[in-house]
């Protein structure tokens, strides 16, 4: 019988398997990449018999592999808080999906271990920005502003090395990443001994502060739109540079585009952190998009849909101004 552990590469799905195999361990073929290749059920080649525990990717995207896999006679167990459609019914398969706003798969997992190793959902829930969610686990656990603070960097680091469109943008591969975290049970040990984790901050730090100074391209009442150069930076830092702007504009959406090898964007859309609803729907409006509640994506959007998803954005977030400004000059991003 062999075991597939399946995970998004972000803080997310790292934090959420580390719990599961801190609480369950056992030799498993990890499968995984950058934060937006989520279809990862179509990679594996199971049989009747093996196990496959699957963190952090959207069920319905990978409905059609679940469904493949249950036919062959594979048990999955599925934890996720992103959007899941029709979920199967089928006695191999057990199910732990919420897409509460307010929930990482982390913390799925965390009440199906009834807190065991709790701490770590903490450092996810602080890598998926859900700050006030963080800071309700940590008080459970005792913990003081300062250690917070600690994994609150943690979270970030390791959600930020998750970000890119190919593994050749990201700092080290997810499978990696994992395996050093899985190393330790106490995050603070980790963060101490591994020089890792400052290394991936240090290039955080340095592409965010090219991302702010960059201008906005679109101003809408409700929302703001980034359009990035295409470049490796530029791909990383979109998902921390979306939670820094909503952060610091917690009543406005922030929507983050950056160049696709297809001529094209990929797609981040943050919703204000004061209302962390409709994120979702706006990207499933669009092929290759969804997401959850607080903060979607497209895979893709081309060019010439860049006005109409401008026009939905503003939809989607309205505020006291209407309609989209002019949209700035994007003859770099070509």
């Amino acid at each position: 019988m062999a075991q597939f552990d399946v995970f998004n590469g972000d803080a997310d799905g790292i934090c959420a398997l580390h719990q599961l195999r801190l609480a369950e361990p056992c030799a498993s073929t990890l499968v995984t990449g950058v934060k937006r290749d989520i279809a990862l059920l179509a990679r594996i080649d199971a049989k009747s018999g093996d196990r496959a525990s699957v963190l952090d990717i959207s069920l319905e995207t990978n409905r059609q592999h679940v469904l493949r896999l249950l036919e062959r006679g594979v048990t999955i167990e599925y934890f996720d808080h992103h959007r899941a459609g029709e979920i199967p019914q089928h006695p191999n398969l057990a199910v732990f999906v919420d897409s509460s706003p307010d929930v990482c798969t982390a913390i799925l997992v965390d009440r199906h271990l009834a807190g065991r190793y709790r701490i770590w959902a903490v450092v996810a829930a602080y890598g998926d920005n859900l700050a006030r969610p963080a800071r309700r686990l940590a008080t459970a656990l005792g913990l003081n502003a300062q250690q917070c603070e600690t994994l609150r960097e943690l979270g970030d680091v390791l959600a930020y090395n998750a970000y890119g469109d190919t593994e050749a943008d990201l700092i080290v591969h997810p499978a990696a990443l994992y395996e050093i975290v899985h190393a330790y049970a106490d995050p603070f040990e980790l963060i101490a001994k591994e020089p890792l984790c400052r290394t991936i901050a240090q290039q955080r730090d340095a592409d965010l502060a090219l991302a702010h100074a960059l201008k906005p391209s679109v101003v809408l009442g409700g929302a703001v739109l980034y359009v990035l150069p295409n470049a490796a930076w530029c791909r990383r830092v979109r998902g921390s540079f979306g939670n820094s702007l909503v952060n610091r504009h917690p009543h406005l959406a922030h929507a983050i585009l950056c160049g696709d090898p297809d001529q094209g964007y990929m797609v981040s859309v943050r919703a204000p952190v004061m209302c962390r609803a409709g994120a979702d729907a706006l990207c499933a409006k669009f092929a290759t998009g969804g997401g959850r509640a607080g903060a979607g994506g497209i895979n893709h959007l081309p060019q010439s849909a860049l006005a109409e998803f401008a026009r939905e954005l503003d939809q989607a977030f309205p505020g006291p101004v209407n309609g989209p400004s002019e949209i700035a000059s994007t003859d770099e991003d070509s």
